[in-house]
């Protein structure tokens, strides 16, 4: 019988290997930078102005081309919200209530969304993103009413084969929804309702240099299409307090910074929180309010603030910038990309 170990080896080189060759083509070195500010009470915070923040690349300061401010709904770029329902690393009873807390969202303010809003689902076949996006709430919680979840048993002590199979399908399913999303234009919020896929990372998880050129480049490819799609990815975890002991729950947080080299890489680098985190995005859990949560989440697009710059070329390819956002003011928060991979210039 194969070992764990083995199986995990067949699983990258047959299902993602042949992806890993492509490298993120090469385009115009100005980036976007979409800054969520909070305060300590974790709600964005309006009125700041460019003079407020500090953009380092590399720890090195950065000058901002362009600075724009969007509050309280004003206009600027289109922006929408996808929230996806995990039928697939999620057990059939929390996707029940993943899916009514969707509905009680929806259905709020008389079915009036601040945003537009779509719902995709991720089932055994994939995933599947529903109507266009509408801030018409009673229409999205009568077409997710009527695309009704499978009834599938998940168990935690699947083990490793179970498990790949779970994190490929993931994987390769957030990388269609940002393909499908990079020609559009505008900021998108990717809200994923899931305890998050499986991280496949300890000791009886070894990697091969070859694993580990796979899953560099698997890394690199997602942040890419991240960044490029200008998604922003959020976590809520169905399950609230009843993973709120489990040190599975803040486990991601282990790989939450930016992997630099190929050597370096582990699977939780590609963890569902972590890749949030790097986005920009925000991770809920311990919480039963996941109503609440899809607020907070949302309440993002209406405050916030859009930096331009121009990135650094990397010396070799995929090179690794760290980013980091400083505020003036104490007491506040900033949730922006916090990295990208630079190639040379050609």
């Amino acid at each position: 019988m194969s070992t764990p170990c083995l199986r995990l080896t067949m699983f990258f080189c047959l299902a993602l290997g042949p992806a890993f060759a492509q490298q993120p083509a090469a385009d115009s070195r100005q980036m976007t930078l979409d800054v969520v500010v909070t305060d300590k009470s974790g709600k964005p915070v309006p009125g700041l102005e460019q003079k407020d923040f500090t953009l380092l690349d590399n720890k090195q300061p950065q000058n901002i081309l362009s600075f724009a401010a969007i509050a309280g709904g004003a206009a600027g770029p289109p922006i929408e919200a996808v929230v996806v329902v995990d039928e697939v690393n999620t057990r059939f009873s929390s996707v029940s209530f993943a899916r009514a807390q969707i509905d009680k969202y929806l259905l709020q303010d008389g079915g009036k969304l601040p945003v537009p809003v779509s719902v995709a689902v991720l089932s055994d076949s994939g995933i599947a993103l529903g109507n266009a996006a509408t801030r018409d709430g009673n229409a999205l919680a009568t077409s997710l009413d009527q695309n009704k979840a499978g009834l599938r048993a998940i168990g935690r002590d699947q083990g490793v084969y179970g498990a790949g199979d779970r994190l490929g399908l993931s994987l390769n399913s957030l990388e269609q929804l940002a393909a499908y999303e990079t020609p559009r234009p505008g900021r998108k919020l990717v809200i994923w309702i899931s305890p998050g896929w499986p991280i496949l990372t300890g000791p009886q998880i070894q990697l091969s240099d070859k694993d580990r050129k796979s899953i560099f480049g698997q890394v690199v490819r997602i942040s890419d299409a991240l960044r490029r799609a200008q998604i922003t990815l959020y976590s809520i975890d169905p399950l609230g307090t009843a993973d709120a002991g489990s040190s599975r729950t803040y486990y991601y947080e282990e790989f939450v910074k930016g992997v630099k080299k190929e050597n370096q890489v582990q699977m939780g680098n590609l963890a569902l929180q972590a890749l949030a985190v790097q986005s920009g995005g925000r991770v809920f859990n311990s919480s039963n309010d996941v109503t609440s949560e899809i607020g907070s989440a949302i309440a993002d697009a209406k405050t916030y603030y859009i930096l331009t710059f121009d990135s650094l070329p990397g010396d070799g390819p995929n090179e690794y910038h760290a980013l980091t956002v400083k505020l003036d003011q104490r007491g506040l928060t900033p949730h922006a990309r916090t990295g990208y991979y630079a190639q040379p210039t050609q």
